[in-house]
């Protein structure tokens, strides 16, 4: 390991030097911007799919500065240095890709205060002097030898990135009428107005007209405008919602304070529901940071326990989703413990039948692999260390997983541990639904909201068969 040790007040001399060299990254540049709070122009802009966009690349002037520092603190003095003043000029803009050799030269020495001054200048490959300055401080009068500290490693991610994207794409279509049921809490009215205000969602509100109006008040909420379509209870608020369906008044669901249960039988029943030639299923998208893609968990929180039929329909709803919101070639991972088919698994067995199914044209869109690990569904390496030949493997753009439970865990997982941006949509009806979870932010809702919009758009083109 390595270590490092300073010169004490008595070893330093006039003219003693030291120096460090430095090539300015993308991430030197975005990292001191984060922990500066730093987001000059010049150096960084607007967000972009991999993280925050860099505009000329320029380093801020400070983090030069802090070059000078470091010298300071680890060559000379080294270790135990006290830095009491710095002054800085600026001559030339370093920008990233560039070598900066960074030295100091002790210019005065007090030995009774432990006072240093030193002669400090950064400069580039072609050697102009970027920065150059004078600093002040007090060596250690003893000696100091120590390990050089091992540093975490950093990778840049951004949060909702592409989310971002996809509420800037819905806001450019017309404004969905949706009927929102049930909206008697702050978070699903609040939800709701929000979608409203960004332009995804023209809201009719559903339900207990009292309750609704006391919500609002207590969140401090504005029901100016909205319509409230009374219903007197949850149960009716759903039936209501459907209706308003079928009498063209609405072209979306959104889930308010009601159970999904409650709204689900409403939507499914058989003479006044929303039911069309496929199963009603659900799709969790997901921003993963780190992931250079939108990822979508299906199915999650409808169908517990797929057999064949109903997972060719959770696929195919992903695959249509997929396209629906700008991915070309959904790539599809259907999910077990194995990459080999085999009795002993049944849901092997349900991925290699799904498979042959998109062969022979039952299943459309994309491409379509499995039985594949979860690792192998979304890892390079796993598949290069694995030998797997595939056209998903590794880049899947669906995990379509084997039951609820296992969905659930997955997309929970990616939520709470992985830092992941959620939003959840039904598909398979007449019309898109919200099923947003009682737990999910406003920010959340609005993405559910831009997702149904832009399936829906999508979807006008391409009408589902009614039962």
């Amino acid at each position: 390991m390595d270590l490092i040790e300073n010169r004490t007040v008595d070893e330093i001399g006039i003219g003693d030097h030291a120096h460090i060299e430095r090539v300015l990254t993308r991430q030197d540049l975005i990292l001191f911007a984060t922990v500066s709070a730093d987001v000059n122009p010049a150096a960084v802009g607007d967000a972009e799919e991999d993280g925050a966009e860099l505009q000329q690349g320029i380093a801020h002037g400070m983090w030069a500065g802090t070059l000078i520092s470091a010298v300071l603190a680890t060559r000379l003095p080294g270790p135990g240095t006290v830095h009491l003043g710095q002054t800085l000029r600026f001559h030339h803009p370093v920008s990233i890709g560039d070598r900066i050799t960074v030295r100091v030269e002790v210019t005065a020495i007090d030995k009774g205060t432990g006072h240093v001054k030193l002669d400090c200048t950064c400069t580039n490959a072609e050697g102009e002097t970027v920065v150059s300055g004078t600093a002040e401080v007090r060596a250690a009068r003893r000696k100091i030898r120590q390990h050089v500290a091992r540093m975490p490693v950093s990778r840049l991610t951004s949060v909702g990135v592409r989310f971002g994207a996809l509420v800037e794409r819905a806001r450019a279509l017309d404004p969905l009428v949706t009927a929102i049921v049930h909206p008697c809490d702050d978070l699903s009215l609040g939800g709701a107005i929000a979608a409203r205000d960004e332009g995804m969602i023209e809201p009719l509100l559903v339900g207990p007209r009292a309750k609704i109006e006391a919500a609002a008040e207590k969140a401090g909420l504005s029901l100016k405008g909205l319509e409230i379509v009374n219903a007197p209870h949850s149960h009716a608020a759903a039936e209501t919602a459907v209706a308003l369906v079928h009498d063209g008044r609405a072209g979306a669901l959104m889930k308010g304070k009601l159970h999904t249960d409650e709204l689900l039988e409403a939507v499914l029943d058989r003479t006044k529901g929303l039911r069309t030639e496929r199963r009603l299923t659900h799709v969790f998208a997901l921003d993963v940071p780190g992931q250079n893609r939108t990822l979508f968990v299906t199915d999650a929180a409808i169908n517990i326990s797929p057999d064949l039929e109903a997972l060719k329909d959770i696929v195919q709803n992903a695959i249509d989703l997929a396209i629906a919101v700008g991915v070309e070639t959904p790539l599809v991972a259907l999910l077990s413990a194995v990459e080999t088919v085999t009795g002993k698994l049944p849901s092997t067995l349900l991925a290699a039948a799904i498979c042959k199914m998109h062969d022979r044209g039952q299943i459309t869109g994309g491409k379509v692999d499995g039985p594949l690990a979860f690792d192998n569904a979304i890892s390079p390496a796993a598949v290069a260390a694995k030998g797997i030949v595939s056209d998903v493997a590794g880049y899947a753009d669906i995990l379509v997983t084997p039951n609820l439970e296992s969905g659930n865990m997955i997309a929970k997982q990616l939520i709470h541990l992985a830092g992941a941006s959620s939003a959840g949509i039904a598909l398979g009806a007449r019309v898109p639904i919200m099923l947003t979870s009682r737990s999910d932010t406003v920010d959340a809702r609005i993405v559910s909201a831009a997702l149904a919009k832009v399936f829906y758009h999508w979807r006008k083109q391409r009408p589902l068969g009614v039962e």
